[in-house]
This record gives C-alpha cells, structure tokens and sequence, in this order.
C-alpha cells in the first residue's frame, strides 16, 4: 500500500525539508503539500507554490482569506482577543489551515498528516488539536529528529532546497491577514534589541508622518467601515495594515508564556488588529451595561486563551461564542481614532445604542434631582465604618 502524507506547507525552511524528510525517514511514497493563503503576500504563495511543485508529488493552494476574516478573525475582534499583549494572529489561523490540510487529505485518500512544528512551541498542538480528530498518522519530523535550524539550514544546501534564512539572519516569519510575527536567531534573547529591518509592516515611529485621525465603523461588533465608505472585511483589514503601519502603529515586543510553560521573546507587527481592536474596546463600553462588561472581561479572556492554544473544538469555545454574539448586537456605531507616531487613541464614539445620556450626567442638568442621592451615600461603604468602629471600640 502506499504511504501518502499530506504536509501543512509555508515554503519555509521547516516545512520545505520535510519533503524529504518524510520521504527517507518515514517511509512516505508520496507527498502532497498544501499552502492555505490567509493572507500572505502573494509573491511568498507563488514562490511556496513553485518550490512545492519542484519537490513534491502534488500541491494545492487554497484561498481561505474570506474563511478566515468571517469565521476566525470576526470572532476574535468580538471577543477582543489578546493573550498577554499578542493579537494571536498566527494561533487564529492554525485550526483553519489544519482543516484545509485534512480536507485535502480526505481528498486524496491519504494515511498521514505531516506538518513542520517544533516540539518547543505552540504550533505543534494547535496543528494537532485538529489533525487528531482524525484516525490518520501524524508526522511531526522537527520535533520527532530534534532537529536544529543550523542542521536544517545545511540539509536544504545538501538537497538543493532554495531558503532565505541564512546562520547569521536566521529570522522565522509568519504572516497572514491579522499579523506578521518575527522570531529566531538573536532575537531569541530577551536582552537583544531587534534591528529594524525585521520590520516590514510599519515604519519606525520616529519617521511616522503627521497625526491622522480615521473613523472605523461597526455592526454587530464588526468593522465595516473605514472613513464612512463600507468594505468587506479582507479588504478592510489589508487597507488599515498598510495606512496605520505608515504611522508606526501596531508593533508588539513580548515575553511570552507558550502552552507548554516555556517563556519566549516575541516580535509581532498588527497595524490593523492594533486599531481595530482598540475602536471595538472602546464601542463596547459606551453601550455594554457595566455588568455586562465586568462578565464579558472574564469570558474574553477564556476565549483567547482556548484560541491562542488552538482549541476551537472545544465546546465551551463554542458556548463562549454564543454568549459573546449576544452582547454585540447593540455594538453598533462609530468610533474615531487619532495615530500618531506608533500610537493609537480614541478620539470621539457614537452609537444608536449608547447607554450614554448627556441629559442625566451634565452638570448644567436638573433632570436628576441631586439630593435623591443622599440615602444612597448613606449606606456607601456602610460595612466598612461598622468594621471601623468594631477596632476602634476594641483597641
């Protein structure tokens, strides 16, 4: 019978000498790769793809942008998500391409399903979250071989596998619609200072032009405006990378906590997500009751922790959904922002919806008769001054 793998391919390094690698060390009699484009650039999907029909026996390339902006980064703007300062690009799009990678293998009749993680990091799990819910094999050769970038480097040279990354810029990028994430080589130490040239999305704050004010609109807690004209959410998302990075907004530097418990130095750049993100934040709080907000802040938090490690099967993923589809009903308006110089800030929001009454909180108002709110004083902090004169009494 023939062994056919299905591989989860980049056109990086990793996943580039996998190819072989499944060939002379798993028995594979045949390799299919696809390349899932969430948005990368187009030059990198057709050099995956050109590379991949060279050393593979099939490709595919599939174009999951809508899929991802509806079904994946819709829901994260909603649940505003964000695991210790990261926008979770990468971890948003590792379930979708995993389905997309066993679709194909379905296709195809396969037996395995391969992909290029490492066992040190986060991507290994949330492939595997998905592909395990299959009865196929699956191959992970980095994490299997303990492999090395420097041996990987050297085994690409050896087969005529063309890489970019070289021993002195060893440099790991990700990029997809929501964000662009940098890692490897020096930036691996946390006392390093990133040169510029890992940027590519946003300029240095320091060159950013003038301040520009901007108004994103939103329904259902979903952007579909940008400066009053309406657009589709890939469109919307590519626009705002391009015009918030040009500002310098939207770079992160982290110490991040990886599912397995390890702490890694993280470079990311999210022009978009930095601004979207902050409008939908702020939207929410002129109409969310305070209650409301107080609950939804602890149910945000779960979600993006079972995002970040790639468990959207996970039922209460799901449950989650539900309730945070119910409370974006009423985020519905507007919201102007002002980027300046690798800074956002919230302008000005408006909403049909608002909770907001300049009629009740004005100082110039006599809607409210102030007085009604002497018994409510009365009784503000009341346990505490029992308790207060409790010590005081027994000292």
């Amino acid at each position: 019978m023939v062994k056919k793998a299905v591989l989860a391919y980049s056109g990086g390094l990793d996943t580039s000498v996998c190819i072989p690698l499944l060939k002379e060390r798993y028995d594979c009699d045949e390799v299919i790769t696809v390349a899932v484009d969430v948005g990368q650039p187009k030059e990198d999907l057709m050099k995956a793809e050109e590379k991949a029909r060279k050393i593979s026996d099939k490709h595919y390339t599939i174009d999951a942008r809508e899929e991802f902006v509806n079904e994946y980064i819709f829901p994260l703007i909603k649940a505003n998500g964000d695991y210790e300062g990261y926008v979770m690009g990468t971890s948003i799009a590792r379930p979708l391409i995993a389905k997309k990678v066993v679709e194909i293998a379905r296709k195809e009749d396969a037996s395995a399903l391969a992909h290029g993680c490492t066992g040190k990091g986060n991507d290994q799990l949330r492939f595997e979250a998905v592909f395990r819910l299959t009865d196929m094999e699956v191959i992970a050769p980095m994490r299997d071989m303990n492999l090395t970038r420097e041996w990987e480097i050297e085994y690409a040279k050896e087969h005529g596998i063309p890489v970019t990354a070289t021993s002195e810029k060893p440099w790991s990028v990700d990029e997809n619609l929501w964000s662009r994430s940098i890692e490897g080589g020096l930036l691996e130490d946390p006392g390093y200072v990133p040169p510029e040239e890992i940027y590519e999305w946003t300029v240095s704050p320091e060159d950013a032009p003038d301040p520009q004010i901007i108004e994103i609109g939103f329904e259902n807690g979903v952007p579909v405006s940008l400066n009053g004209q309406m657009s589709g959410g890939v469109e919307l998302i590519a626009t705002l990378n391009t015009l918030a990075g040009s500002h310098g907004v939207g770079r992160t530097d982290l110490i991040e906590d990886r599912v397995l418990g390890l702490k890694a130095r993280e470079n990311y750049e999210h022009p978009a997500a930095t601004v979207l993100l902050t409008a939908h934040r702020d939207l929410e709080k002129l109409v969310l009751t305070r209650a409301e907000l107080k609950f939804k802040s602890m149910v945000d938090s779960q979600w993006s922790e079972l995002a970040y490690f790639g468990l959207v099967d996970e039922p209460l993923y799901q449950d989650l959904n539900a309730f945070i589809d119910r409370t974006q009903e009423r985020v519905c308006g507007t919201v102007k922002l002002r980027l300046q110089k690798g800074s956002v800030s919230i302008m000005a929001r408006t909403s049909p919806y608002a909770l907001y009454s300049k009629e009740l909180v004005s100082f110039d108002s006599e809607t409210i008769d102030q007085k009604d709110a002497e018994g409510f004083s009365k009784y503000h902090g009341f346990q505490s001054r029992v308790y207060k004169r409790f010590v005081e009494k027994n000292e």
